[in-house]
């Protein structure tokens, strides 16, 4: 009798216990994840940001959680802290960025890419040319511009 009561309470097969420990959670079995990682890339910077996030969390937290990482490691390009001038993409299907009120669960995705909004880009680009054009123009009236003016010479047809 004593043989049968060890075999019963013998060591599991391997897997077992963490089968075990899962039943024994909240929120279900095996068939229910809460947590998972993901990887977020950004574009121009020298790598990946991976972190655990609940299936239930939404874009906009996870975009303010890699935002807030990527300032705490100080990587570079600097990226700045509202959440409302980033998009994010799923790595796989990257052609719609992920609504900011939707679960991140819900793309089925595990790889992203955080990118800056296009309209800000272009709001940054025009002001950095209006900032050299207005250089230039004032270049232009200065005094190599009267030098080259008055030493030029002119050389007219016949």
């Amino acid at each position: 009798m004593s043989f049968q009561r060890q075999q019963k309470m013998g060591p599991m097969r391997p897997g077992m216990y963490k089968k075990k420990l899962m039943q024994g959670r909240k929120g279900g079995g095996m068939g229910e994840m809460d947590r998972f990682l993901i990887t977020v890339t950004v574009p121009g910077s020298a790598g990946a940001i991976r972190f655990v996030v609940r299936e239930k969390e939404l874009v906009e937290v996870v975009i303010g959680t890699v935002l807030k990482s990527y300032a705490r490691e100080g990587r570079l390009p600097v990226l700045g802290s509202d959440l409302n001038d980033f998009l994010l993409y799923s790595a796989h299907d990257g052609s719609e960025a992920l609504c900011p009120w939707e679960t991140i669960g819900c793309s089925g995705s595990r790889n992203f890419l955080l990118c800056k909004k296009q309209g800000l880009a272009t709001a940054e680009r025009s002001d950095t040319l209006l900032t050299s054009r207005h250089i230039e123009k004032k270049g232009k009236g200065g005094w190599k511009a009267w030098l080259n003016k008055s030493l030029s010479f002119r050389i007219s047809p016949r």
